[in-house]
């Protein structure tokens, strides 16, 4: 493990929360203008073998994919293949049906789209075949205007823009991040992993849920215990509208982050057909390391133009989610500082995983961030774990 004597504080409250039994195994890694300043971990990677948690160590960190989807997508805009602010029908002439043909790239990037489900369950012999998740998105209709409203696309974000992607491309967002962005930066990041990677990830745990009918995924719109407290404070009348949601099997927030369902595969999101599957919203295998890695390319201007980050990172949508309940903040796929994104800084942007995983870059800062574990906790938006971490950080500063 490496810290440099600058971020002390950052290694004291890694190593308290292993010690005290808060974090089974975890990584959290810094760079600092393009230096490695933070790289720890620890812990236990599977709690059934006792497979400790080494340096290469990598984990499932669920939507912290969507900045990475994202950043595919700008790419190809800066190539002039895509039009950001062009219809999805343009490429994808298909989902023009039933009232779509005015929904934009843009919409899709910000979760406006209004398609935050997909209505007709998903087969387990379908959850590799993303072309097909993506054709049944096509055939549905939009829920509320597109641009009027914007909730949370958990899992549907990633297969409308990764078919935009496929369309403009021929390749998978998995594909390309190998290609373009992980390959060449040297990077310990999958968008679907080989089995190889699979074989070394670690095994998440999940933590206490709420009884919901829609399986593990519908936790993700719950706050962990202690944000739970101040948040019921702050907004008392929207968590009660967020946990009736979350024990309702109905409610769009369980249709929304439980079709395709992870859960109902052995081990959810340990199991290797997840793995490899590559699902452009929840199907990133990383390091903290490596997450931490691609946000220091993304502010150097390695992987998208200054400008185009600069425009990219501009909130687009900000307040009520229809989906989470919870004021949330988005730019063009990243998360911006918001409810459920609560950032030190208002020049951070990112985005998190289901469970606590975090992705951050702060540009004004020089910052790249990634934090990966494996005691899930029942949070949208990282956990008080990781969140300690970010914020000393910043304390060292």
């Amino acid at each position: 493990m490496y810290c440099d004597p600058r971020f002390s504080r950052v290694r004291e409250v890694f190593e308290r929360q292993l010690a005290d039994g808060a974090e089974l195994g975890a990584a959290f890694a810094v760079h600092l203008d393009g230096e490695l300043v933070v790289d720890l971990w620890g812990g236990v990677a599977d709690r059934h073998t006792g497979r400790p948690w080494e340096h290469g160590t990598p984990a499932f960190a669920y939507s912290c994919t969507k900045a990475i989807t994202a950043t595919v997508l700008l790419q190809l805009a800066e190539r002039g293949l895509v039009d950001v602010r062009g219809a999805v029908a343009d490429v994808w002439p298909e989902f023009a049906a039933r009232g779509k043909g005015a929904i934009t790239v843009e919409h899709l990037l910000t979760h406006q789209s209004g398609l935050p489900v997909v209505e007709e369950p998903v087969p387990v012999e379908e959850f590799g075949d993303l072309a097909a998740i993506a054709a049944r998105l096509a055939g549905q209709a939009p829920l509320w205007e597109p641009g009027s409203a914007h909730g949370y696309h958990a899992l549907s974000y990633g297969f409308l823009v990764g078919e935009v992607v496929r369309r403009v491309t021929g390749k998978s967002v998995g594909e390309l991040v190998s290609a373009e962005i992980a390959g060449p930066l040297g990077l310990e990041l999958w968008v679907g992993a080989p089995d190889s990677v699979i074989a070394r990830t670690a095994r998440l745990q999940a933590g206490e849920r709420p009884q919901t009918g829609a399986g593990p995924a519908a936790t993700e719109g719950q706050a962990e215990t202690e944000e739970q407290g101040e948040a019921e404070k702050a907004v008392p009348t929207v968590v009660a509208e967020m946990a009736k949601a979350a024990l309702d099997p109905h409610s769009l927030m369980n249709r929304a982050l439980g079709n395709p369902g992870m859960h109902r595969l052995k081990g959810g999101a340990n199991h290797p057909d997840i793995l490899r599957a590559g699902w452009p919203a929840a199907g990133v295998v990383t390091t903290a390391r490596g997450l931490a890695g691609f946000y220091r390319s993304l502010i150097a201007g390695d992987l998208l133009r200054p400008e185009t980050l600069r425009d990219a990172v501009r909130p687009r949508v900000d307040g009520p989610d229809r989906i989470l309940f919870l004021d949330t903040s988005f730019g063009l796929g990243y998360m911006r500082p918001s409810m459920t994104f609560p950032m030190p800084s208002a020049t951070t942007f990112g985005h998190s995983g289901l469970g606590g995983s975090l992705g951050i870059g702060d540009p004004e800062r020089g910052l790249g961030i990634g934090y990966v574990m494996n005691k899930m906790a029942n949070a949208v938006s990282g956990n008080m774990r990781g969140l300690r971490l970010v914020q000393a950080v910043y304390d060292s500063l």
